[in-house]
């Protein structure tokens, strides 16, 4: 498994049943399984049909071992867009080659191209090799930032909400 055979490509409509199965297995390390609700129908409207995210694969020796799923956000205070990862996985038999690194490598040159200001994306707290891998690539931890969500009724309350 040398690094020197990844190559990168980006996601067709027809990738559509390989991205699902990157997120089951992403979502398995995370133990969320029961929280992916995405379908195959779903993935290929939002991703190929609305075009509001993108996929990139990592191929080893014509196989994908690995994806980030990304989209552009924008930032008023830098007054430019920038790039959201959404999803990171390496399939665990080619974890600890430099997969990770070479993705973020490629993520990194894809921001710059386009102009982008900032890459960004959100770690879950107990996974420390995570965090201590991204600190090694000079990330920075936004301490001072807290996550808020709305989904589901709240999402659909404040929508009807009228007053």
């Amino acid at each position: 498994m040398a690094k020197e055979n990844l190559t990168f490509r980006y996601a067709e409509e027809k990738d559509t049943a390989l991205i699902l199965q990157f997120i089951q297995g992403l979502a398995q390390y995370e133990k969320m399984e029961n929280d992916v609700v995405a379908t195959e129908e779903l993935l290929k409207s939002w991703i190929f049909e609305k075009q509001v995210a993108e996929v990139l694969f990592a191929v080893v020796d014509s196989k994908e071992i690995g994806f980030a799923l990304y989209f552009h956000n924008f930032s008023t205070f830098l007054g430019r867009g920038g790039i959201y990862l959404e999803d990171l996985f390496i399939m665990p038999e080619y974890r600890g080659h430099g997969y990770g690194k070479a993705i973020f490598h490629k993520l990194a040159q894809i921001a710059v191209e386009r102009g982008c200001g900032r890459l960004e994306w959100q770690c879950l707290n107990w996974n420390q090799p995570s965090i201590d891998f991204y600190l090694s690539l000079g990330a920075k931890q936004m301490n001072e930032w807290t996550v808020y969500r709305l989904t589901g009724d709240a999402l659909k309350n404040i929508a009807a909400d009228q007053k």
